[in-house]
């Protein structure tokens, strides 16, 4: 057997030889994206599961529950002498209801925008019955959206 190795071309021999080397050279970065990536993915399960610093569930949880989750909005004709309904109330809530009404009523002279805060379902402000109607499409919406897995 080591007779027919001897017997080989030197061009074949230095083929052989160049994919044994890269064989190993292949083998050597192998070895070392498999550390990295078990560093990396160490890292991530911490993260994930809160051995660091900061859990990323609770931290997505506390800050989803301050987002809008909730959108009602209406259209309307807040003057009967105007075609179309330009007027609107929109009302954006988080999953505490609290949040505002924002209005705009339209008329052909001039226009107004309205904010209102909303908290726990309520403003201390008296609400026109659009914006009623604003806040009860938004408590509707959500309630009709809840994720279910």
């Amino acid at each position: 057997m080591f007779d027919n190795l001897l017997n080989i071309q030197p061009e074949i021999l230095m083929i052989f030889l160049f994919q044994f080397l890269l064989i190993i050279i292949l083998f050597i970065i192998n070895i070392i994206s498999a550390n990295k990536i078990g560093k990396i993915k160490k890292k991530y399960n911490n993260f994930m599961s809160g051995s660091g610093d900061v859990n990323i569930e609770e931290l997505l949880e506390a800050s989803i529950n301050k987002c809008t989750q909730k959108v009602g909005i209406i259209r309307y004709n807040a003057f009967e002498n105007l075609g179309s309904d330009l007027s609107f109330s929109i009302a954006l809530l988080n999953s505490n209801d609290c949040g505002l009404i924002l209005s705009g009523i339209y008329s052909r002279d001039s226009s107004a925008t309205y904010a209102k805060p909303i908290v726990n379902g309520k403003s201390k402000y008296a609400l026109s019955l659009e914006e009623i109607q604003a806040l009860d499409i938004a408590k509707k919406t959500f309630s009709e959206n809840i994720y279910t897995s």
